[in-house]
């Protein structure tokens, strides 16, 4: 899916109509300590090696995340594209 480089939607701290900058939302750094982590690298030490899975199962893609700026303000916030999309978004120049 492309999304163009730059949209013109609401801004809620100015609360007008703006134009905004459009980037991909990533994920942030991992946790190396957080707990999830931490269980789940107990599970896979020792005798065993890699955990069993359902492996015939396709996965339900994800619904993309844009992080906006708004130009006037330059304050950010999210915007979900509505639509699952198999391949990630790409942002069109």
């Amino acid at each position: 899916m492309k999304v163009p480089a730059e949209i013109r939607t609401h801004c809620p701290y100015c609360n007008a109509h703006t134009t905004h900058k459009v980037k991909l939302a990533s994920k942030g750094p991992r946790r190396t300590l957080a707990e999830g982590e931490l269980r789940h690298a107990r599970k896979l030490k020792g005798h065993g090696g890699k955990r069993a899975g359902k492996k015939d199962v396709v996965k339900q893609a994800k619904r993309q995340k844009l992080m906006l700026t708004c130009q006037q303000c330059n304050k950010k916030h999210e915007l979900v594209l509505g639509s699952r999309t198999r391949k990630k978004a790409e942002i069109k120049r």
